[in-house]
């Protein structure tokens, strides 16, 4: 979609239960947070994202929840006309993980066949309770997964990188600038090594993975 400036534009929204992190994540990119817009006709905070790419600007209208999933389902509107869409759990919360197949069903239902990324948040934290090998919804779903953090700004890129480069058909798209980031907290490098395999390569059998995270079945 492209804008008056000339930049392509696409619609991202990002959804998962409450308290995983969403708005911090967003808000983590600085020209997003300056220019934000509220709608209140859907609830929502629409955050513009520049990044710079070796093949010219591109732009995320990142639509945040502002909340609105504490008090039930999200409205169609809100997912309608997206573009591409990340769905978010707190690695430090089962439950945030068990209820990803609940938003992912919403997602596709009006939005059908466009790029997801699924990412875990928290992940500088020590005490996780999802761990990379329990992660396998992405892989039944053909989705792409990334740890990240919030807090510290890793792999904060990640997922808009691996939608981009979707999005235009284009695998060698790169960022040429770093975004415009808060500074991060300090952590722990040895949290996030720890957690180290590639959970994204097909070539791990999938009953290599523990699915049963919550002792009821497989999502």
């Amino acid at each position: 979609m492209q804008q008056p400036d000339g930049i392509p534009t696409f619609k991202l929204v990002i959804v998962g239960d409450g308290g995983t992190g969403k708005t911090t994540f967003v808000k983590r990119h600085l020209s997003g947070e300056f220019e934000k817009k509220y709608i209140p006709t859907i609830g929502v905070d629409v955050h513009p994202m520049l990044f710079n790419t070796n093949c010219g600007p591109i732009r995320f209208e990142v639509w945040d929840t502002a909340g609105q999933e504490k008090f039930g389902g999200l409205k169609d509107g809100y997912y309608v006309q997206a573009h591409c869409a990340i769905i978010m759990f707190d690695v430090t919360s089962r439950d945030t993980y068990k209820n990803v197949a609940t938003w992912y069903k919403d997602l596709v239902r009006v939005c059908e066949n466009i790029p997801i990324v699924l990412v875990g948040n928290k992940c500088d934290v020590k005490d996780r309770k999802v761990k990379q090998r329990q992660i396998t919804f992405h892989r039944k779903k053909n989705l792409q997964y990334y740890d990240v953090s919030a807090k510290s700004n890793y792999n904060f890129e990640r997922p808009f990188l691996w939608i981009a480069r979707k999005l235009t058909g284009n695998p060698n798209l790169v960022f040429v600038a770093d975004p415009r980031m808060l500074k991060p907290a300090e952590i722990d490098p040895r949290t996030i090594q720890q957690e180290s395999i590639d959970i994204n390569d097909p070539s791990i059998p999938m009953n290599s993975f523990n699915d049963d995270v919550f002792g009821n079945g497989p999502i």
